[in-house]
């Protein structure tokens, strides 16, 4: 193939590890404009032309930006690389198929993380010989992994290495552990990093480098300076590194047990039970549906499995909680609008509990055990949205309500919230116990 195709310095690197026997994942990560996703098409189109019969991916969140966004990236190389449609290639628009004349086929797929397929099994048996996900930081890391299993089509007959290119500009979510790794040079040797800078890509205009530097701060730092480590504001109540950090914290060892219920019944927020050793989440245990007797004896069974005094069980009794009315006696209670513990200057009980367990975290005295990479992402996005609210005109210190929090993340925070009952244990032994009997 007799193909003009001059990549920038970091496009070449990340070419290197396109076609090297070691790497598998690449995120290709920064500045807008830095030639991301015209890189990412111009090896799809390559590798569909240079191996015939082949099928590659190219994905996104949503389907109809890829199309007008990723997709246009595509026609332009095909444009720059005299690949002509209709002659080598066709695309069909209602099977979503770009198809060359030569068998191979770019599959062009919505890897949005929908309730109702929360495991993408609309991917079913695909098999696949590698993919480009656009602004992988828009989906969930689970969909990543689910398209890398895919990738297994016709390797063998062309002794091709499993791949995965993705792209994204700095995001706090689960890319930033992947550019983490690579600041602290802890990379796993199968996944590498680049930084894309916008003065990486010769070829963008100065106009639209004049347009980025009117965003607002936050904005800024992150699309025209490619920068990872962007202040999110004052309102900020968890440390993004330590919430990363709390999966891997190394805390004292304790004999105390404790249990925190987040109960849900039939509604759409999810049961969520937290078992704890001192600071240590040894186990969460979560439901989608749950009846008040189920729950009940859920409850009853891990306090009996784990000696854990009644004392040290703690249920939100706020909405569904109160129908565990008939539990048992000697648990405590956690309600939200309650006052504060030792009167300090919080507007409610829920909102001193949330600083003190954005204290804990962030000073590395909280270890969270879940090899549950949704459930473990779930977490950091919940804690990661709960901020600081405006302080009101009594001066009490609060953050966003529930209502706010459901807004921003699409679900109730009940991970978070799960974990932030149990720190009305840390102060002291004024709890409230529920007389269930």
């Amino acid at each position: 193939m007799n193909i003009d195709f001059k990549p920038t310095i970091k496009q070449h690197q990340a070419w290197d590890y396109l076609h090297d026997d070691t790497t598998s994942e690449i995120l290709f990560g920064g500045s807008a404009g830095g030639g991301k996703s015209y890189f990412g098409a111009a090896w799809l189109l390559y590798s569909c032309l240079r191996y015939p019969g082949t099928r590659w991916l190219m994905g996104r969140a949503v389907l109809k930006t890829l199309k007008e966004t990723t997709l246009n990236s595509f026609f332009s190389v095909c444009s720059d690389w005299k690949i002509k449609k209709g002659e080598s290639y066709k695309f069909n628009a209602q099977s979503n198929v770009v198809e060359f004349v030569n068998g191979s086929q770019i599959l062009l797929k919505d890897l949005y993380q929908y309730p109702a397929d929360p495991n993408f099994d609309s991917l079913g048996s695909l098999e696949i010989s590698g993919a480009f996900i656009d602004e992988v930081n828009q989906c969930t890391e689970k969909a990543k992994n689910v398209v890398a299993s895919r990738i297994r089509y016709k390797l063998g007959e062309f002794d091709l290495r499993p791949k995965i290119l993705m792209s994204c500009n700095p995001a706090k979510n689960w890319v930033y552990d992947f550019y983490k790794q690579w600041r602290d040079d802890n990379l796993p040797t199968h996944q590498k990093f680049i930084q894309a800078k916008l003065k990486d890509n010769p070829h963008i205009s100065e106009y639209y480098e004049e347009q980025l530097r009117k965003l607002d701060p936050v904005s800024r730092e992150r699309l025209l300076h490619g920068n990872w480590e962007y202040d999110e504001g004052k309102d900020k109540l968890f440390d993004y590194e330590s919430l990363l950090n709390c999966f891997k914290n190394s805390v004292p060892e304790s004999n105390e047990k404790y249990l925190s219920c987040d109960v849900a019944l039939m509604g759409s927020d999810k049961m969520v039970i937290t078992r704890w050793s001192g600071l240590t989440v040894e186990e969460i245990i979560t439901k989608d549906k749950s009846s008040a007797n189920s729950i009940e004896i859920l409850i009853k069974d891990l306090a009996e499995k784990h000696n854990i005094p009644r004392k040290n069980i703690i249920i939100d009794s706020d909405g569904v909680g109160q129908y565990l009315s008939h539990y048992m006696k000697g648990v405590s209670a956690f309600i939200n609008n309650s006052k504060p513990m030792k009167s300090e200057n919080y507007k409610n009980l829920k909102s001193q509990c949330y600083y003190k367990l954005a204290e804990q975290i962030n000073a590395g005295n909280i270890h969270i055990k879940c090899k549950n990479i949704d459930i473990r992402n779930k977490i950091i996005e919940e804690l990661d949205v709960v901020r600081r609210k405006n302080i009101d005109l009594d001066g009490k210190l609060a953050i966003l309500s529930k209502k706010e929090i459901k807004a921003a993340i699409g679900r109730s925070p009940d991970y978070a919230d799960s974990l932030m009952m149990r720190m009305k244990y840390l102060f002291g032994s004024n709890n409230k116990i529920l007389a269930w009997g």
